[in-house]
């Protein structure tokens, strides 16, 4: 699979997996660009260091409270897992994972070190003009309600538009979604605001609809369409991460293991 300079990759760590030295080797080697590390593991930020790889870089949902009830604690955070690794190229910082958060403290990210980082608090972002980060899954949308929504709308492969809020109207799901958030986002001041799909992605195995060949179109497909913008945005790339880079054994249930663009011994399955 060849992703665009708008494609990053997570890289979660939930599996027997290769160290993290040939992880980075292996975006390099694959021409991506970007990353999604969801904390701050050590090993990880080594290896990015002087690679061209632009990190968006994880506070975990653990230590939210902590860093955001102290400016003493946040000021320690940054320290430790970002200005240290001054030639590591941070992109953005996200605190938390699938859920709204207060802001980490506004001084803690001051200095040349720590220019355009996203802190994923509503307010925060429209007083700095940072993107709203979005985990946007079609499989989900299709497999809750796979009756109505045909499997076509949502790998991207229907022929002709199927749903229509005129003016608009859809030929695939991803854009649908999007498309509702960005109408959410005018309706209550935020309509300035960027987004950056921070995960999507189709598993290969344990769950409806699952295969490596939809995965693969899936996937393939969503590199080439994210260049394009949605119709209520046409020609605005949308910056977006694909899940995942590996499978991830450790997992629970059986269809969270199956998210990878590679196996575990660094095997291409999409």
């Amino acid at each position: 699979m060849q992703t665009g300079a708008q494609i990053g990759v997570c890289y979660g760590m939930n599996g027997n997996l290769p160290p993290a030295q040939e992880v980075i080797e292996l975006y390099s080697q694959r021409g991506i660009r970007r990353m999604r590390l969801y904390d701050p593991n050590q090993d990880a930020l080594r290896a990015l260091q002087g690679t061209n790889i632009e990190l968006m870089l994880g506070l975990p949902n653990a230590d939210l409270q902590r860093i955001a009830s102290s400016q003493t604690n946040a000021n320690a955070w940054v320290q430790r897992n970002v200005r240290s690794f001054g030639n590591v190229r941070f992109r953005y910082i996200a605190v938390g994972n699938e859920k709204m958060i207060p802001p980490l403290p506004q001084k803690a990210l001051s200095g040349e070190t720590t220019d355009h980082f996203s802190i994923r608090s509503f307010a925060f972002l429209l007083n700095n003009q940072a993107p709203l980060l979005v985990n946007l899954y079609p499989y989900l949308s299709y497999t809750g309600n796979s009756e109505d929504i045909r499997l076509d709308y949502a790998l991207f492969t229907a022929p002709s538009s199927l749903v229509s809020d005129p003016p608009l109207n859809y030929q695939n799901l991803f854009d649908a979604i999007l498309d509702t958030v960005y109408a959410a986002l005018e309706k209550s001041g935020g309509g300035s605001l960027d987004i950056v799909v921070s995960e999507s992605g189709w598993p290969t195995a344990g769950g409806t609809g699952t295969s490596v060949d939809n995965a693969r179109i899936y996937n393939n497909n969503l590199v080439q369409h994210v260049k394009r913008g949605t119709p209520k945005k046409p020609g605005k790339p949308i910056e977006t991460y694909i899940f995942s880079m590996f499978d991830e054994t450790y997992k629970n249930p059986e269809l969270e293991k199956h998210w990878g663009i590679f196996l575990p011994n660094k095997t291409a399955q999409i």
